[in-house]
C-alpha cells in the first residue's frame, strides 16, 4: 500500500501562473510550455515533462517551465530529480519577481517534506513565508502546510531514539513479506508472503517458530486448509494461537472484493475456515483484521458505505454462541474523511494503534495510538519521529512483553513496491502501554486419568465481575496460554461441563508468569470436593462482600448445568478465637452462601450448610498467609 504525495502541491501556483506574462518572450518556447499545460490537464505527465524540457532547451531562463517540470516530478515521487530541476531553475532566478521566487521556495519546501528532510523543510518554510503574498497565506493549502511544519518542528525537537533492525535469515527470504503478527509468547510469527507483484503471484500466510538456540525457523505455509489458490493474507491471531482471522480476496463465497475469514485450531489442527458472514463482511473491501488477545473483539479496515470517507476502522464483537455481531464503525474520533487502516489492538484490550493519513502527521500514512478511557477511545496521538517519517508506516505489532515492535518497510521504484521486508525496533518507554502484562502457560488435565481436557479459562476482575479475558485449553494436548494485566485482584475460573470447577485467586495462588501450570479438573462424583475461592467476608462478619459475586454466579451456573447434583457448603476458619466462636462464625458464613443460592431459585433440598470452625486446617496456623488459606469455603458433592 503506497499513498501518493498530496497532489495539491502540483496545483498550487498553477492557477497563479495562468493568464500571466512569462519571464521570457520567445513565442516558440512559450508554445511548448503551454502544450505541456494541456497535456497535464489530460494527466499525460511524462509527455508534459518532455514539453517543459523542450521549452527550457530553447530558452534556458524559462523559469515557469522549471517550476512546472519540478512540480510534475514531485507528483510522480521523483524527489531527487525534482530538487535538481528546482535548483537549476532557482540559480537563474536571482533577478526574478518575488512571485517566481516564492513558487521556487514553496516547491522546494514540499520536496524536502517528501524526502523526509524535515530540518531543511522547516528552514525553507521561513523563506517561503516571507516571499508568499498575503492572499495565498489565507488559503487552505498554505495553512495545512503551516500546521504540518509546526507539527514536524515540534516532533524533531523531541525525537525518539530507536534502532530499526531487519529480521534475520531465514525471515525476509521472499520478494514481499508484510503484516507481521505474533502470539503472546513471541515464539510464533505469522506474516503475509508473496513472491512478486504480478496477479498470478498470490498471497499466502506463512509461519515461523522461534527457538532460543537456533533462532527463527524456515517459514512455511500455515496450513493447506487455509492457504489456497486465492489470496490469503493480512491475518491476526488470538494470544493463545487458537483463533485465526485473515483476509481472502475473490474467493467463490466472498461478499465483496476481499472478505474476512475465521479458522479455529481444534486438537492441534486448523479446521476449515469459514467466511465470517454478512454481519462482518460487506460488498466492499474488508481487510487488515486485528483480534483482541482473548478473541472477543475484532477490529478491521473497510471502505464500505456508512463510514466517514476512504477506508475506516470498524469492529465486531464475538457473541457467547461463537457468532459475530453486526460490525459497527469506530466513530469520528478515530476515522476521518481520508484513510484509517491496519488497526492493532494491544494485548490489554485498551490501546489501539492504527495508520492514517487523515490525522496530523509527517506525510503519507503515519502510525497513531488511541486509548480507552471510560469506555471511549481518546483523540489519537501521533507516535512521533522517527517511528513515523515521510514514508508510509503501517502494520505495527507490539509484543506482549513490550520489548519489540514489528512492522513492514517497503522499497519503492516509481511509486510501486519492489520489495518489502519485516523489521523490528525496541519499543520506546516514552509511549505508555499501561499495566505490565502477565503470561501464564500450562495444561488442563483430568485429575483421575491424566488425559487432556478442552476447558474454558476465564480471567475475571473480582472488583466488578467483568470477564477480562477468556481462553480455551487444547483438547488434544490440554495446553493453554493466557495473557492478562498484572492486577492483584482477579480470579481465574477453569470450567468444563461434567467436572468440578477449579477456582484460583491469581495473586494468592501465584499464577503470574507460570510456564508449566498444571490444572487438574475432577469429574463430578459423590464425595469430591473443591475449595470455593474468591468468597470474601469482612473480619468477624458473615455478610458476603460484593467481590464474591464472580464465584457465587459460577457456582449457581454449575448447579443449573447439573440439576441432579446436591452439594454441601462448608465453612472453615483459622484458630484465632475460641473453638465455639469459630464454629458459629463458619456456620453463619456457609449459610450466607446457601441463602444466596436459595434466592436465585436453587431448591433447598439440593443444599446443605455446615460449619467446622478451625477443626480442619489445610496449613499450620503459624503465619498470616497460612491462616488466610485456612479461612475458606469448600463445596462437596453429596
Amino acid at each position: 500500500m503506497r499513498v501518493a504525495l498530496i497532489v495539491f502541491v502540483f496545483f498550487i501556483g498553477l492557477q497563479r501562473l495562468e493568464a500571466q506574462t512569462y519571464s521570457i518572450i520567445d513565442s516558440r518556447a512559450i508554445k511548448l510550455h503551454e502544450q505541456g499545460d494541456d497535456l497535464v490537464k489530460s494527466r499525460m505527465y511524462d509527455e508534459a515533462i518532455e514539453k517543459y524540457k523542450a521549452s527550457i532547451q530553447r530558452e534556458a531562463n524559462f523559469l515557469e517551465s522549471y517550476i512546472k517540470w519540478g512540480r510534475l516530478l514531485l507528483t510522480k515521487g521523483n524527489h531527487e530529480e525534482a530538487l535538481a530541476v528546482v535548483n537549476r531553475g532557482e540559480a537563474r532566478a536571482s533577478k526574478a519577481s518575488g512571485k517566481i521566487k516564492a513558487d521556487f521556495s514553496w516547491l522546494k519546501l514540499n520536496i524536502y517534506l517528501g524526502q523526509g528532510e524535515f530540518e531543511k523543510a522547516v528552514a525553507e518554510f521561513e523563506t517561503a513565508r516571507q516571499l508568499l503574498d498575503e492572499g495565498f497565506k489565507k488559503s487552505i493549502d498554505y495553512n495545512q502546510i503551516k500546521d504540518q511544519i509546526e507539527f514536524v518542528s515540534k516532533n524533531i525537537e523531541n525525537k525518539l531514539f530507536i534502532y530499526k533492525e531487519k529480521l534475520p535469515d531465514p525471515i525476509n527470504s521472499y520478494t514481499l513479506q508484510y503484516f507481521p503478527v505474533l502470539t503472546a509468547d513471541s515464539k510464533k510469527l505469522l506474516f503475509t508472503k508473496r513472491d512478486g507483484i504480478e496477479n498470478h503471484q498470490t498471497e499466502d500466510i506463512f509461519v515461523s517458530f522461534y527457538d532460543e538456540e537456533t533462532g527463527w525457523s524456515k517459514p512455511a505455509g500455515i496450513s493447506d486448509r487455509i492457504n489456497t489458490f486465492y489470496n490469503e493474507g493480512t491475518c491476526t491471531i488470538s494470544a493463545d494461537g487458537n483463533i485465526l482471522i485473515y483476509t481472502s480476496c475473490d474467493a467463490p463465497d466472498s461478499f465483496g472484493s476481499c472478505d474476512l475469514y475465521v479458522a479455529y485450531k481444534v486438537n492441534g489442527q486448523w479446521q476449515k475456515s469459514q467466511n465470517m458472514g454478512k454481519n462482518v463482511n460487506s460488498r466492499s473491501w474488508d481487510s487488515q483484521p486485528s483480534l483482541s488477545a482473548d478473541g472477543r473483539i475484532l477490529f478491521f479496515s473497510s471502505n464500505r458505505r456508512g463510514g466517514y470517507g476512504g477506508n475506516d476502522i470498524w469492529y465486531s464483537l464475538r457473541m457467547p454462541d461463537g457468532s459475530w455481531a453486526e460490525a459497527k464503525n469506530l466513530g469520528s474520533v478515530i476515522n476521518t474523511e481520508k484513510d484509517e487502516v491496519s488497526p492493532f489492538i494491544y494485548f490489554n484490550n485498551e490501546i489501539l494503534f492504527f495508520a492514517s493519513n487523515g490525522h496530523q502527521g509527517f506525510g503519507g500514512m503515519d502510525l497513531f495510538v488511541s486509548r480507552v478511557e471510560k469506555g471511549e477511545f481518546t483523540k489519537p496521538e501521533n507516535l512521533g519521529y522517527p517511528i513515523n517519517d515521510h514514508k508510509d508506516q503501517f502494520s505495527l505489532f507490539i509484543t506482549a512483553q513490550r520489548d519489540y515492535a514489528y512492522y513492514t518497510e517497503s522499497n519503492y521504484n516509481q511509486g510501486k513496491v519492489e520489495r518489502s521486508f519485516l523489521y523490528r525496533f525496541k519499543f520506546p518507554e516514552e509511549i505508555a502501554l499501561g499495566e505490565k502484562l502477565v503470561v501464564s502457560q500450562g495444561k488442563v488435565l483430568n485429575g483421575k486419568t491424566g488425559q487432556p481436557i478442552d476447558a474454558k479459562l476465564s480471567l475475571v476482575s473480582l472488583s466488578n465481575d467483568s470477564t477480562m479475558y477468556q481462553f480455551r485449553s487444547d483438547g488434544k494436548t490440554g495446553e493453554f496460554m493466557m495473557i492478562y494485566p498484572d492486577r492483584s485482584f482477579s480470579g481465574l475460573y477453569v470450567e468444563k461441563k461434567g467436572y468440578l470447577p477449579k477456582i484460583y485467586n491469581v495473586e494468592r495462588d501465584n499464577l503470574k508468569n507460570q510456564e508449566n501450570l498444571e490444572i487438574s479438573l475432577t469429574p463430578i462424583a459423590s464425595g469430591e470436593e473443591f475449595v470455593f475461592e474468591n468468597i470474601f467476608f469482612d473480619f468477624d462478619k458473615d455478610e458476603l462482600k460484593p467481590e464474591s459475586k464472580s464465584s457465587l454466579l459460577r457456582l449457581l451456573e454449575f448447579l443449573k448445568e447439573n440439576p441432579s447434583v446436591r452439594i454441601q457448603i462448608t465453612g472453615h476458619t483459622d484458630n484465632v478465637g475460641t473453638q465455639t466462636y469459630n464454629q458459629s462464625l463458619s456456620q453463619r458464613r456457609a449459610e450466607s452462601v446457601k441463602n444466596f443460592l436459595l434466592s436465585k431459585g436453587i431448591p433447598e433440598t439440593r443444599l446443605k450448610a455446615e460449619g467446622r470452625g478451625d477443626a480442619e486446617p489445610i496449613r499450620p496456623n503459624d503465619t498470616p498467609e497460612n491462616r488466610a488459606l485456612n479461612r475458606r469455603i469448600t463445596i462437596s458433592i453429596l
